[in-house]
């Protein structure tokens, strides 16, 4: 649907930067846990040890999630973005000076003390890291942009754990040296590299910071419950958070006892998953078309669940062999299964958390956003820690085996998202017409990105081909869009929901009900008063003959009450498709004539709603148009 690559994104200064910045911090933070497990190794310290650290550490790390992200959330809304992240990374240096300190001194004490201000350090990066995307990049490139985030993050925390897990076995007495410079090393490098970010204005400076833990943490996760898409989108995260909890937790005892093999294998495992994740996520921005596609969302809950469904089926009992090599593994019958099932449900777990960020980036007021994505880490937090518990009292007290543990996720994660597109009926909706308009059409933009404002109040004026319009425009355009369309057509069946549930305004001549007619004027108003996008099909019905007929007064009349800036567009290709009125006459069946046709969408500059006609955007959208109908 467009040339644009999300790649084209690391080579600008106003993404690079940030995005080396998340990268190295998620890589520092596995480098360092891994290695306080090689010390423990390098140490001889008994299994009871051992254990005592693999409990603790994961509460310690999370547990500054669930005290100051109020305070975090607060202190990003308030500080210029780029100063934070400064301050942020040089409290690494501190932090990872201590921890190094600990290796040394091969003192556990110190290093679960510095892993706590990890931690620490970590939430208050969290919100930042996801608010300052809408504020530099363009809604087009909110998934792509996100897409590679979430990208970088699940490969830089594969290295890391790999990096981090390899300090001691390949530095041998050494081991304890060359951790604590590494980690030094690295937070160094994303301090000078935060420095090269650019200045990014805060979302609320004036905002009264308060330090109540409590009384803020409740209003904070409130705040993410004010809008019921984005109330939900959070949800969806924190299960998704859950999920991967789950599953990767179960990973390295899955690898020895249910796949016969090594820690070299669970490394394996987790690879898969982790590239499956970084490639999924890659792939929304093309999958969407460049828009904050929600529609993705339901097609990767559902592939998660047939996945890790399949996942059990493939091994659901304990391996015939042990101490497999990685090698071994993969000559060994069925491994191509499970190897494939992993990645797969990394895959779709991309295809579903990228639009989620998105959608709460692109409908959270950006003087709310830190405040938000700080509610939802509190949030995250908690699902984690119940993921953990549930986990282990599932084995230990029910005794179920890890497969079983999966089919019940499986299970439990198809139920969870039913139950949300059923609050949320928008995923569903955007999913069918996603699917419909994948199936049907290859759209080709011009002008879209360049001449649809990014922000605030604007109408779109097209030409009215066929049914299909309407979705065809939603999936061209990267905000939302408000469509009014004649009632007839708002009231087929099927297309009736989805319109209903895109918030569509139905419109009627003033002859045919002029009650529903005044009302849909007073909608247009309030909702570009809002501030959002509306579209408008001034011919007042579909095509006939394929050609475009003029326009009626009631762009004129909208302008009246409220001049907003109108962008002209136009659609091309679509009086060929079986939903056009071009073979009505001949009374043949609706079959489609050609999936995946060609389609073109085109815009030009807006123009000033004070001044413009119904005559001038007609002649403006028919140049547009040309000959091509």
């Amino acid at each position: 649907m467009s040339g644009h690559s999300q790649f084209a994104l690391l080579g600008q200064r106003r993404f690079l930067p940030y995005f080396t910045v998340q990268a190295l911090g998620a890589f520092n933070d596995n480098v360092y846990r891994q290695a306080i497990i090689g010390l423990l190794a390098f140490m001889a310290v008994g299994s009871a040890e051992k254990a005592l650290y693999a409990n603790l550490a994961p509460a310690i790390f999370i547990l500054p999630y669930l005290l100051f992200s109020a305070s975090a959330g607060q202190i990003a809304e308030k500080m210029e973005k780029q100063k934070l992240i400064v301050i942020t990374t040089t409290m690494e240096i501190v932090i990872m000076s201590v921890a190094a300190a600990g290796f040394l001194l091969q003192n556990m004490t110190i290093l679960l003390v510095a892993l706590f201000c990890t931690g620490l350090q970590s939430t208050l990066f969290g919100p930042v890291k996801y608010s300052i995307l809408p504020s530099v990049l363009k809604p087009e490139e909110l998934t792509g942009g996100n897409g590679l985030v979430e990208m970088g993050t699940s490969i830089s925390i594969l290295i890391g754990m790999i990096f981090g897990g390899m300090i001691f076995e390949l530095a041998g007495e050494c081991g304890p040296q060359v951790a604590a410079i590494s980690i030094i090393l690295l937070a160094i490098a994303g301090n000078v590299v935060a420095r090269r970010i650019p200045k990014v204005d805060a979302g609320e400076p004036g905002l009264e910071i308060s330090w109540n833990i409590a009384r803020e943490s409740w209003a904070i996760w409130q705040l993410t419950r004010k809008r019921l898409a984005v109330r939900n989108a959070v949800l969806g995260v924190s299960w998704f958070w859950f999920i991967g909890t789950v599953l990767t937790a179960q990973l390295p005892v899955y690898a020895e006892v249910n796949l016969g093999g090594t820690q070299k294998l669970y490394i394996l495992a987790l690879a898969l998953f982790s590239l499956g994740v970084g490639v999924g996520s890659l792939l929304c921005e093309k999958l969407s078309g460049r828009i904050v596609e929600i529609g993705l969302v339901p097609l990767g809950a559902f592939g998660v669940s047939a996945f890790m469904l399949d996942l059990y089926f493939a091994q659901p009992g304990r391996a015939l062999a042990s101490g497999l090599s990685i090698g071994q593994f993969v000559e060994s019958a069925g491994s191509w299964r499970i190897i494939l099932d992993l990645t797969g449900i990394g895959l779709f777990t991309g295809f579903y958390v990228v639009p989620l960020y998105a959608l709460i980036q692109s409908r959270t007021p950006k003087s709310e956003l830190a405040r938000v994505i700080a509610g939802m880490n509190i949030q995250n937090s908690l699902f984690i820690v119940g993921a953990a518990l549930i986990g282990i009292a599932l084995q230990r007290w029910l005794g179920w085996s890890i497969p079983q543990l999966f089919l019940a996720l499986a299970i439990a994660n198809a139920v969870v998202a039913l139950w949300i597109f059923t609050i949320v009926p928008e995923f569903l909706m955007r999913f069918l017409s996603w699917m419909l308009v994948s199936a049907l059409y290859r759209l080709r933009l011009h002008g879209i990105e360049k001449h649809v404002p990014d922000e605030g109040p604007a109408l779109l004026v097209c030409n009215h081909v066929s049914y299909m319009d309407a979705l065809i425009l939603a999936a061209s355009v990267p905000r939302p869009v408000r469509f009014v369309m004649y009632y007839k057509i708002f009231n087929i069946p099927v297309m009736r929901w989805i319109f209903r549930t895109a918030k569509a305004i139905p419109i009627a001549g003033a002859r045919e009900d002029p009650e529903m007619m005044q009302l849909a004027f007073d909608q247009i108003d309030a909702v570009l008063a809002e501030g959002e996008l509306v579209c408008i099909f001034p011919e007042g019905a579909l095509t006939r003959d394929g050609q475009i007929a003029p326009f009626k007064s009631g762009v004129e009349k909208i302008l009246e009450r409220r001049p907003v800036p109108v962008v002209p567009m136009a659609l091309k290709g679509m009086w060929s498709s079986m939903w056009s009125h071009r073979d009505s006459r001949l009374h043949r069946m609706r079959v489609p004539r050609r999936f995946r046709a060609r389609a073109d969408v085109v815009a030009d500059a807006p123009v000033d709603g004070s001044t413009v006609t119904a005559e001038t955007l007609e002649a403006k959208v028919r140049e547009l148009r040309g000959d091509a109908a």
